[in-house]
């Protein structure tokens, strides 16, 4: 007995032999009861987790293990760091339009030309833009884009290129197609990532001047440009021949200009025709820029040029100071202290538009401030008040010189240009303003004409089914051709004898040439649905469509008292094209991508006013042309009975059948004159030598043959079948 250790106390149980204990209540992090540790302070108890361990192991008779020690706010503090610009949207391209390899290419080519064209007119110069798109390998493309411009000064090209959120524009209050310096530096980030190459830039300043070449790619945790080439300093390209052949050797095709900047991106990318495409993107850049000559060489080696049709800049925009309704509060703070050594007057006068002295004193007055006063004396109080007064004053509107819109008359011209039709018709609203910030409407629109899409050739076709990732033949109607509804395409698949559910890519050459046929010989608008162009500061919006306030308006708009059929909550039915212009110094963009314009009250009033106008255009024009169409029809019932009229009355009466028939004639065209009848601009008959053509209204005869191949499609050398 003396080895054996005797238990003798009644109630304790030994460590070997405890009994098992019922589990203990799960409790939440919250609602568990703080303990103290051995330093008094108290701390929560562990996680459920946690307390299930320690019962178990008391419950088996072991020594409970100690809790899994969580992160601590040291460790949590270690792992915090700034995150760069550019490395965020290296994770989150999407945001910027490089969502998927088609979009990533009309994204890129998009923002070297908004560049370039927004570099030429601010140098007073009309643009000449080269675009280039050469297939490299499998899904691989290099794009070029080369302008006319001014060129860039060599310790800028890395900081443009290589830097994200970096410009000019950002600040300033003017019409312009660049906002937050991140499209064109994303594009070459883009680059880098998914091919590995830099990006190449040539600019020349002068035309004895060399040419500055660099090779850039973007640190992304530095949100830095690193120089790949010349020892992190580029090089000098000297002008003549000699520098000729040193800008081949990089692979570059550079056109021979006294000045100008040419960017070269390789990227992963997919080149497809119709909607969304590049050469969709052109064709719309030339209509809102009639100013610009536009040069285009796709990856087959096609080539299509859009001549210049205005030989005048568009008038050149103004920047204004912000007008104090679009400021808001946190904005009005900083902005006194930025400027703390001037008295109350002195800021609002000089630091916003459409402010006087009298104005000033105004909205001191209401605030009870004293003009006097300093604003390193305004606090935040004083400033609420302040930022109220001016919410309760009277202020002009802003300057509208800061913007540039298109023009009637140059709409009229652009939509002649490229869209087929018979009437069209321009509208351009006055200034308004949204949130302190200027804006114009401008709205054109064409109707009629033979569908384009029937104008199309064999091989342009061939082409198309071999590019298209739609995956039935109906989807690759749909989806290749602006405005063709599913109605129209199920019309062709009928006629043609084609499944529609039927793979584009095994259609045979037969198959091929049967769809050809029944393009051209169904009748497809009638089931064609209007087709909505849209722009912000001329540069076109081709992605989200659904979201955006243009296409809310025109959805929302009743088009059936103007002639065309619609339903509810859907586009109106007919050959029509609309295209909408947004110019302002700021655009409301939904996203960085700049796909789609903010719902904004004000906006939405100006648009649907804007289409109302156009509309009215052509709902007269559409009843005028009804009613001759039908004149004409009654006079061809006329002249179908009027021989046998005339033949039996000169039986009966025997009277001269042929006087009898001339005067019958002359009394049904008389009856029938409508059919013979000329419409002016505004829709209402005139005489032929009197025929004129309004300023905002244009109508062309409607036999005449469209101006160019369908939007969605590009016109090559071939000839029409």
């Amino acid at each position: 007995m003396a080895g054996k250790r005797i238990n003798r106390t009644k109630n304790k149980v030994s460590p070997t032999k405890r009994p098992a204990a019922a589990p203990p209540e799960r409790k939440t992090r919250r609602g568990a009861a703080p303990s103290k540790n051995g330093d008094g302070q108290e701390h929560a108890a562990e996680t459920d987790d946690a307390t299930d361990d320690v019962a178990h192991a008391e419950s088996n008779g072991e020594a409970p293990a100690a809790p899994k020690r969580r992160a601590t706010a040291q460790s949590m503090a270690a792992k915090q760091r700034d995150i760069s610009v550019s490395e965020f949207f290296a994770k989150n391209r999407h945001l910027l339009g490089f969502d998927n390899p088609r979009k990533a290419l009309l994204t890129t080519v998009k923002e070297a030309v908004d560049n370039s064209l927004d570099a030429c007119e601010e140098a007073g110069i009309l643009p000449e833009i080269w675009v280039h798109i050469e297939a490299t390998g499998n899904d691989r493309f290099k794009v070029g884009v080369q302008d006319s411009g001014p060129g860039i000064l060599k310790k800028q090209i890395p900081l443009i290129f290589g830097k994200l959120l970096y410009g000019s524009k950002f600040h300033r209050l003017r019409q312009s197609r660049g906002q937050q310096g991140i499209g064109i530096s994303a594009a070459g980030m883009y680059g880098v990532q998914t091919t590995g190459k830099p990006v190449k830039i040539i600019s020349k300043v002068g035309a004895n001047k060399p040419a500055h070449y660099y090779e850039i790619q973007i640190d992304t945790k530095k949100n830095e440009p690193q120089i790949l080439n010349g020892r992190g300093e580029g090089v000098d390209i000297p002008p003549g021949k000699k520098g000729a052949d040193a800008i081949a050797k990089h692979g570059i095709e550079w056109e021979d200009q006294p000045h100008g900047t040419r960017v070269t991106i390789e990227l992963q990318a997919k080149f497809v025709r119709g909607r969304g495409s590049v050469d969709e993107y052109l064709e719309q850049t030339a209509i809102a820029n009639p100013h610009v000559a536009l040069h285009y060489k796709d990856p087959d080696g096609n080539t299509r040029d859009y001549p210049r049709s205005a030989d005048k800049l568009p008038p050149e925009p103004k920047e204004i100071k912000p007008h104090p309704y679009g400021v808001e509060l946190g904005r009005l703070i900083a902005l006194l202290h930025d400027n703390p050594n001037v008295t109350v007057a002195q800021f609002l006068t000089s630091t916003f538009s459409r402010v006087s002295g009298q104005v000033a004193r105004k909205i001191c007055n209401t605030a009870k401030i004293s003009t006097r006063s300093s604003t390193r004396r305004i606090g935040r109080k004083e400033a609420d008040s302040l930022f109220q007064a001016i919410q309760a004053t009277r202020i002009a509107s802003p300057a509208t010189d800061c913007i540039s819109p298109i023009g009637e008359e140059l709409i009229l011209k652009g939509l002649h240009q490229v869209v087929p039709g018979e009437f069209y018709a321009a509208a351009t609203r006055p200034p308004a303003v949204y949130r302190g910030n200027p804006f114009q409407i401008e709205v054109g629109l064409a109707y009629g004409g033979q569908a384009a899409m029937q104008y199309v050739t064999k091989e342009l076709l061939r082409e198309l089914i071999e590019e298209t990732d739609a995956r039935t033949i109906r989807q690759f109607l749909v989806h290749t051709f602006n405005g063709l509804g599913s109605d129209a395409a199920d019309r062709i698949l009928k006629e043609s004898q084609l499944g529609t559910r039927q793979s584009p890519s095994g259609l045979k050459p037969k198959d091929v040439e049967k769809l050809l046929a029944a393009m051209k010989g169904v009748n497809v608008s009638e089931g064609q649905t209007m087709e909505v162009l849209r722009y912000a500061n001329r540069v076109p919006l081709q992605f989200s469509p659904a979201s955006c306030a243009i296409t809310q308006t025109v959805i929302g708009t009743n088009w059936r008292s103007y002639g065309l059929s619609q339903s509810r909550g859907g586009l109106p039915k007919g050959p029509v094209t609309v295209m909408v212009h947004v110019a302002s110094v700021w655009v409301p963009f939904t996203s960085e991508s700049k796909e789609a314009i903010a719902s904004y009250p004000e906006i939405q009033k100006e648009l649907r006013l804007a289409l109302q106008a156009v509309g009215r255009h052509l709902g007269t024009y559409v009843r005028r042309r009804l009613k001759v169409k039908q004149q004409s029809d009654r006079r061809q019932v006329f002249l179908r009975y009027l021989g046998e009229v005339a033949t039996a009355v000169s039986e009966i009466n025997a009277v001269d059948r042929d006087s009898l028939y001339e005067q019958l004639l002359s009394v049904a065209k008389k009856r029938t004159s409508d059919a013979d009848m000329k419409l002016d601009e505004r829709g209402r008959p005139i005489e032929e030598s009197e025929l004129e053509l309004g300023k905002n209204v244009l109508i062309v005869d409607p036999t005449e043959a469209p101006a160019a191949i369908n939007r969605a499609t590009v016109a090559t050398d071939s000839e029409v079948v």
